[in-house]
This record gives structure tokens, C-alpha cells and sequence, in this order.
């Protein structure tokens, strides 16, 4: 506490609070955009479970205007985890002239930037099984069974989606 106190009392130095900041809600929306779109869709539907909602048109004029795109109009496919307004959406589109990323992906610490998506999945085999009808294998060794002191009965699997995004999926072998 004596420390905390000097270091607040050298100029320049402020204290920040972590005061609560509410949100209308508390699920990130996740936007990736796609080489292939139809197949990046069975991918996170028949392979991973996600629906599929209705999704959007952005008008060029917005998508330039906002900063999203160099005056190109994007037409987004949305994905949903569970039910309602809480539900985690994955938007997926294609945008022509867009050009795959180059260079090492091979692991999540290849780049810096996010690496991967988490999904927790209520039966590994399961998914593994559905993923596998699109030819979609685990990375390594998987499933891999979590430590207890981590996250007891819970096994670890690392695949990559079209794109070779690396997606991890944890859940309990049935």
C-alpha cells in the first residue's frame, strides 16, 4: 500500500478506477471475413453447430463512410450460439478483391492480433465426427484431456476452418 501511495504521489502519474461500465449486452460479436464463403458456412453450421440467422447488406456508402471497406459493399452472412439477444454471433463475409492472408499461421503465437476462437461444445466426439465429414481434422493430438485443476471431465481439440483459422473447441467426450 506504501508503494501505491508513492508512486500516486510522482507527477504524472494517475490513478485510474476500475469503475463497472455497463453494457446493453455482454456477448462480442466476431466479424471474419472469407475466401470461400458457402464453405466457410457449412464449416461453423454442419460442423460446429452454429444456425444461421438472417443476415445483412452494408451499402457501399456506409461501409465507406464508418471505415469498415475502401468503398466496397459487404453482404454478411450471421451465425448464432444459443438463443436471443445474448446469443455470440460470428458475421462472415466475402469481399471481392480481397486477397487471403500470407505467412505463418501455423500456431497461435505465429502473429500477433486474435489467434483463435474458443467454443465450448457439449460433446467432443460429436463435433469431431461432423467436422469430419467436411474433411476437417484435429491439429496434433486431440482430443486432449484437459487437467482437473483446469477444467475437470473437459477435453481440448485445435482444427482450422477454411481459411486456417485456428478454432478451438472444449467440451466432455460422450
Amino acid at each position: 500500500m506504501r508503494l501505491l501511495l508513492a508512486l500516486l504521489a510522482l507527477p504524472g502519474v494517475v490513478a485510474i478506477a476500475a469503475e463497472p461500465v455497463a453494457f446493453p449486452r455482454t456477448t462480442i460479436d466476431l466479424g471474419c471475413v472469407v475466401t470461400d464463403l458457402d464453405k466457410s458456412v457449412r464449416f461453423y453450421t454442419e460442423g460446429i453447430g452454429f444456425r444461421e440467422l438472417e443476415g445483412f447488406d452494408v451499402p457501399t456508402a456506409l461501409a465507406t463512410t464508418a471505415g469498415l471497406t475502401d468503398s466496397r459493399p459487404l453482404s454478411v452472412r450471421v451465425l448464432a450460439l444459443g438463443e436471443g439477444p445474448a446469443a455470440t454471433k460470428l458475421k462472415l463475409m466475402q469481399v471481392a478483391g480481397t486477397l487471403p492472408r500470407t505467412g505463418d499461421n501455423e500456431f497461435i503465437h505465429s502473429h500477433t492480433g486474435f489467434r483463435y476462437l474458443t467454443i465450448m461444445v457439449d460433446d467432443t466426439d460429436a463435433a469431431l465426427a461432423r467436422l469430419e465429414k467436411l474433411g476437417v481434422k484435429p491439429l496434433a493430438e486431440g482430443p486432449v484431456a484437459l487437467p482437473d485443476s483446469l477444467a475437470a471431465g473437459m477435453h481440448l481439440t485445435c482444427v482450422r476452418d477454411p481459411d486456417g483459422n485456428i478454432v478451438e473447441l472444449i467440451g466432455p467426450r460422450k
